[in-house]
């Protein structure tokens, strides 16, 4: 039996004695004689040593690849991370935003609100000043009772103007302005420096937040020259 060695270790000159020495004992040599590496028997199908190569080089190429795939995905990932953010702070500025208007308009409907139960009150405020400016008549009421309505004036007086209201009372001298004044009545006036000019107050008037909700009446000092006098 005559062994050999095959494979990419194998020597040119080795291979060239193998094959005289197989050629003068062809006739007493079968071929299942011949021994080759790893006792494989000449004539078996030959040893493929390129299949661990193929095999790491497909095992690479299928590494980069699932590498690229997992990059792809985190970058999809960041790119929908990104866009998720942008929408809920879009979202959360858009909630921020909505309970502003919607606290302004309940500040608005509760300022309107007010303003329509104070109008209906300052004509109470009134009725309580004219009965306590006649003099007379209030001093000849009992006191007692004087002092119950003058408490409740003032509890009246007290939560009106802690919701806005404001008295407004022209000062004597202040010049006459319709849009801030109503005349109630003329006065000749003497001197000429009170023509157009308040000389009196007749009703004093009202805000509320800074909006005129009743002009004050007074009396308008009116100059005449001698002639027309």
């Amino acid at each position: 039996m005559i062994s050999a060695r095959v494979g990419t270790g194998i020597a040119p000159g080795d291979l060239f004695r193998y094959a005289v020495t197989i050629m003068k004992n062809k006739d007493d040599i079968n071929d299942s004689d011949i021994v080759l590496e790893e006792g494989t028997k000449a004539g078996a199908a030959p040893v493929d040593d390129s299949s661990d190569l193929d095999d790491s080089v497909v095992a690479e190429e299928g590494a980069a690849t699932a590498i690229k795939k997992l990059r792809d995905r985190l970058k999809q990932a960041e790119t929908d991370k990104q866009e998720y953010l942008t929408g809920w702070q879009r979202a959360k500025a858009d909630l921020v935003n909505a309970r502003k208007r919607d606290e302004e308009e309940r500040k608005e409907f509760m300022k309107f609100a007010n303003e329509r139960l104070i109008e209906d009150l300052v004509p109470v405020l009134e009725s309580f000043d004219m009965a306590i400016g006649n003099t007379d008549a209030w001093e000849k009421a009992d006191k007692n009772w004087r002092i119950g309505v003058e408490y409740i004036y003032s509890q009246l007086k007290k939560a009106l103007s802690d919701n806005g209201l404001e008295e407004i009372i022209p000062v004597a001298g202040e010049i006459f302005d319709h849009s801030r004044h109503e005349a109630a009545s003329y006065e000749m006036v003497k001197d000429p420096a009170q023509d157009h000019v308040i000389i009196g107050v007749v009703q004093k008037g009202y805000s509320l937040n800074g909006k005129v909700l009743k002009v004050p009446k007074v009396k308008v000092g009116e100059f005449a020259q001698p002639k027309d006098l």
